[in-house]
């Protein structure tokens, strides 16, 4: 699950990478404006999906065969109805949403192009994610592994074809995008037909269950709210930063991508942990999922250091893999933003934790509170503290661990209760 995710990272890595030093800084800047903003969108999918996923895996931790075949069925057309609803809000509502995010005049153009393009992929984020956390809860963390892999390389050469060899600018590299998350999409959901025996043999009529409906629907909607609300928050991180200028926002643009990366170990470390607590929960195994509460904390304690050290001591150099060396000041920002924010991952690696938790044990409204707790910390620090004192964007990556710190100290508080 850690390789998967590392590779689905790859997608918008290499977008950043060759964008950043095929076409500029200002390229750079709008793509990473975007990634943002199409992170918070895709959230609410991958939101929905996860929390399916859960009783998915509670299904099938309790040998309950004909629940799983019918938490599937309703899963799916619930999570492609929201999945269609998104696409037909976003691009009417697009050119509104990038001024709300403070996009510079000048950057404008360059965003919507990527953004335009990019969110066309929408329904193939779903496909992909929603056969993905099927499979994972039965077990099966190699078919989604192997999906993105394949991608990720599609990703890669497609980027320098359109993007070098065609000179399609940013266009290019959203289409890349594209073109590669439509293989895993649709390359999972023929996998899963294919080899999942509760896909096959259906009468969705006699599937139907408007109670089943109704719980799948807020459990998703708990879950999918948890996710957007914390990536609400880095989007309206993102529209204060923007207000700092085209400097700041390549930095915090490469930063974020590095950032990203240093910790997606521990959050898919997380992800593994709640199928476990899913599973022994469906079971009724409540001593093993003590026991490997205790062990998850201690590998993703003893990670999350580590990989703290390495950040804090190599943020230059890791700058410098996105930027060119003469953009100095773009560099010195975003090393100050890992400097500073790279120190406490120790405090997410705990909150994945708790998120996984209480997903597993199917309270994800506990979930969805310590994530209000962690992003509104971070915001109402951010917009207070930056426009107004002399620590100015120096206060944005501050807020960002008070909020990891308070929403663990409410987490650990719940589960002790």
């Amino acid at each position: 699950m850690i390789a998967g995710n590392m590779l689905q990272q790859v997608y918008n890595l290499v977008d950043t990478f060759v964008v950043g030093r095929f076409i500029g800084a200002d390229a750079l800047a709008a793509v990473g404006s975007a990634y943002t903003l199409m992170i918070f969108i895709t959230s609410v999918i991958i939101g929905l999906c996860m929390g399916s996923g859960a009783y998915f895996s509670a299904d099938f931790g309790g040998g309950r065969k004909q629940e799983l075949k019918q938490d599937i069925w309703l899963s799916f057309w619930f999570i492609l109805a929201v999945s269609m609803l998104i696409s037909f809000i976003v691009y009417p509502a697009m050119d509104g949403i990038l001024k709300l995010l403070r996009t510079p005049a000048e950057l404008m153009e360059m965003t919507r192009e990527y953004v335009s393009v990019v969110f066309a992929g929408i329904i193939f984020v779903f496909l992909y994610n929603f056969f993905a956390f099927l499979l994972r809860a039965m077990g099966n963390s190699k078919t989604p592994l192997m999906f993105l892999a394949i991608s990720a390389i599609m990703n890669t050469v497609l980027d320098i074809y359109f993007v070098v060899g065609l000179e399609k600018g940013v266009g290019g590299a959203a289409l890349a995008t594209v073109i590669s998350q439509a293989f895993a999409g649709i390359g999972m959901a023929t996998y899963a037909f294919a080899k999942v025996p509760a896909m096959r043999r259906v009468n969705v009529a006699t599937l139907w269950s408007g109670a089943r409906m109704k719980q799948i629907i807020f459990n998703d909607l708990a879950t999918g709210l948890q996710q957007s609300v914390m990536n609400f928050g880095i989007l309206m991180i993102q529209g204060l930063v923007n207000s700092f200028g085209a400097v700041v926002m390549a930095g915090f643009a490469a930063a974020v991508k590095i950032d990203t990366l240093a910790y997606m170990p521990a959050q898919e470390f997380s992800n593994a942990y709640s199928i476990f607590v899913s599973q022994n929960y469906g079971a009724q195994e409540k001593e093993r999922i003590k026991e490997g509460t205790c062990l998850a904390v201690i590998v993703s304690v003893v990670f999350c250091v580590a990989v703290s050290v390495f950040i804090f001591l190599l943020s230059k150099q890791l700058m410098g893999i996105f930027i060119s060396a003469n953009e100095v000041a773009v560099i010195t920002e975003g090393a100050r933003y890992l400097k500073i924010e790279g120190a406490a991952y120790i405090g997410i690696g705990i909150l994945f934790l708790w998120y996984a938790y209480f997903r597993g044990i199917n309270r994800p409204q506990v979930s969805l509170l310590l994530t209000i707790i962690s992003l509104g910390t971070r915001v109402l620090l951010a917009y207070t503290l930056a426009p107004n004192t002399s620590l100015g964007v120096v206060a944005i990556w501050m807020a960002i661990p008070i909020g990891w710190a308070l929403a663990d100290l409410v987490g650990l508080a719940i589960y002790r209760k």
